[in-house]
């Protein structure tokens, strides 16, 4: 059994000889395995042994743009280069559409162009050096919500959702656009999953109330996803979102979401979400990278994804992951456990 074949049974929530392992890493860590285990020609994730292969669209590719102190990202949001005691991370300091009370700058802002063909030649080249063998993800994240607060400001977007829902409405009709087309031309480019996500909740609930989730992000969430199967009936719908999003899950369910990720083990009761969900969803990484990879030791960890297998793994609909990119203090034993338990 490959990893595409093993991949896709799990995905029919059927029992594969192993759930499918993926994994994504931060620069630092990205780093440290490709000195330990070399191959730069090839992907990453491949050379680990990852079932599923990871290709990038859109904002998601802003981050660590630039080594330059603070700089501007294509769609028009500012980072900020902030060093810590492990490595690096970028923060959003600006956005092109902040302090915009008449709307003018909404109106004449234009989003990067999604059916630019440099975007895809990355995925392209992914599937076809990649696709017979492994699972070949389509990300787009950061897809309506996210976007849009990196360009109008985290405060001033939640406010006009409430305050001021025309200029919200506009706001995410204009952002959707760029994960709708892209989407499209995702599986355009032989993706077998097309993988949206904004970070709607923190790790205690919801960031903002379900009825306003119900009323500016599901629909256009529907529309997309409609879209997408539309295009191809088969394709396999992720969503991201950190923290307990559980609140919104029958919802998505119901508007055709078929892979949850990250099952964030210390927002979410992964064991709960399997037996409400388990044959809905298939969950996608339950790994904790707060506390368990960093400051585990490695017999901690092989425990954890034993447990993660026998439990979330069991009858199919389980990708075994971290529950984030591995972080900057993540050793590379801890890593290896990770990698040794879950190839078992």
């Amino acid at each position: 059994m490959n990893s595409r074949e093993r991949t896709l049974m799990a995905l029919r929530h059927e029992q594969p000889d192993r759930p499918p392992v993926s994994a994504t890493y931060t620069p630092e860590i990205a780093e440290l395995l490709r000195k330990v285990y070399g191959h730069p020609e090839e992907d990453l994730g491949y050379v680990m042994g990852n079932d599923l292969i990871k290709t990038t669209v859109g904002i998601e590719l802003s981050y660590y743009r630039s080594t330059d102190p603070v700089y501007t990202c294509p769609f028009g949001v500012t980072f900020r280069n902030v060093r810590n005691f492990a490595g690096a991370y970028t923060e959003i300091v600006g956005g092109a559409l902040r302090d915009d009370p008449d709307g003018e700058k909404l109106a004449a802002y234009v989003l990067p162009d999604p059916d630019d063909p440099a975007w895809y030649k990355p995925v392209r080249e992914a599937v076809k050096k990649y696709g017979r063998e492994k699972f070949i993800i389509g990300s787009c994240q950061c897809s309506i919500f996210e976007a849009s607060w990196y360009l109008h400001g985290l405060e001033d977007t939640l406010c006009d959702m409430i305050a001021d829902p025309d200029y919200a409405s506009a706001l995410f009709d204009k952002i959707m656009e760029f994960p709708l087309k892209a989407g499209l031309n995702l599986i355009d480019s032989g993706v077998d999953m097309v993988w949206l996500g904004d970070d709607v909740a923190t790790q205690r609930g919801m960031m903002f109330s379900l009825e306003l989730w119900r009323k500016l992000l599901k629909p256009r969430y529907a529309a997309i996803f409609a879209a997408f199967k539309a295009k191809r009936p088969d394709i396999a719908l992720a969503y991201h979102s950190c923290g307990n999003c559980e609140a919104i899950l029958d919802d998505m369910v119901e508007i055709g979401l078929t892979v949850l990720n990250p099952i964030q083990p210390l927002s979410m009761n992964p064991a709960g979400i399997k037996r409400r969900y388990g044959k809905k969803l298939t969950l996608f990484g339950a790994i904790d990278v707060q506390h368990l990879l960093p400051f585990g030791t490695p017999g901690e960890i092989h425990q954890a994804v034993r447990d993660a297998k026998a439990v979330l793994g069991k009858g199919g609909g389980y990708i075994l992951s971290p529950a984030h990119h591995i972080q900057s203090d993540t050793s590379l034993a801890n890593i290896q456990a990770f990698y040794e338990e879950a190839f078992q």
